[in-house]
């Protein structure tokens, strides 16, 4: 279970890892100063709970890698976050629409794993449930504003709609990592979320005049280190300074 259970904080951690650096690129260049400061702070919620994930990781893998060596020091393959992260942001309403999607997936995930078996699990849950309730609720007020707002605004959101669909659906992937997870009271099964994660975006989606998305086809493979070619793209700058400077201390 020791494996099992580093591979799951792993892919939890790639997720926040790699979708707060794509939302930290909005800064400077938000449409609007409050968004220019409540982007990158979302970022670091997001950074934040990556650290406290592969801080655990590195403790149960016990190999001597600390966060920074989990975050920084591994190969492209040995990535294991879900491909909707490490999309390019688009334009303000594609990133406004996947942080929605991601909010509203995590939240009900994080509540699940506050009852986790696993203590430190638990807690981590317990602060990030917080931060994930905002984020929820920040983004989703930007989904309605923007789909049920002006010709331009609602184009844009139902483009954002079209690129995004096809990564759904691997929010809900379930493999024997999953299954010992969930099994052992540790971390919930994500397929067992699903009826209630379509339930909450298809609330939001509703006020915004967006029809709810199809989830019956999906692009898999980040749970598995098959990356798009955004990725590579997006280690390169990531790595860049731990690459050029290995061990350097700050």
């Amino acid at each position: 279970m020791q494996k099992a259970t580093f591979l799951a904080l792993i892919r939890l951690a790639d997720d926040h890892l790699i979708l707060g650096h794509r939302l930290s690129e909005w800064c400077g260049h938000a449409p609007m100063l409050e968004e220019d400061l409540a982007m990158p702070n979302i970022a670091l919620d997001l950074i934040g709970q990556a650290r406290a994930l592969y801080s655990y990781a590195g403790e149960i893998e016990a190999a001597g890698r600390d966060e920074d060596a989990l975050a920084f020091g591994r190969i492209e393959r040995e990535y294991q976050n879900l491909l909707i992260c490490e999309l390019e942001n688009g334009d303000f309403a594609q990133t406004m629409l996947r942080q929605f999607y991601f909010a509203s997936f995590m939240l009900l995930l994080w509540e699940q794993a506050q009852s986790s078996s696993n203590t430190t699990v638990a807690a981590i849950a317990a602060k990030a449930v917080k931060e994930a309730k905002y984020h929820r609720r920040h983004c989703g007020e930007w989904v309605i504003r923007l789909g049920d707002g002006t010709d331009e605004s609602a184009s844009r959101m139902q483009a954002a709609c079209t690129v995004l669909e096809p990564y759904l659906a691997e929010f809900f992937h379930v493999d024997d990592v999953v299954l010992e997870m969930s099994e052992n009271s540790i971390l919930p099964d994500p397929l067992s979320l699903r009826a209630a994660w379509l339930a909450d975006i298809c609330e939001v989606l509703e006020v915004a005049k967006i029809a709810p998305p199809d989830l019956s086809h999906a692009h898999k493979g980040g749970r598995k280190g098959r990356h798009t070619e955004a990725m590579g793209h997006l280690l390169a700058k990531l790595q860049y300074m731990q690459r050029s400077f290995p061990n350097m201390k700050w």
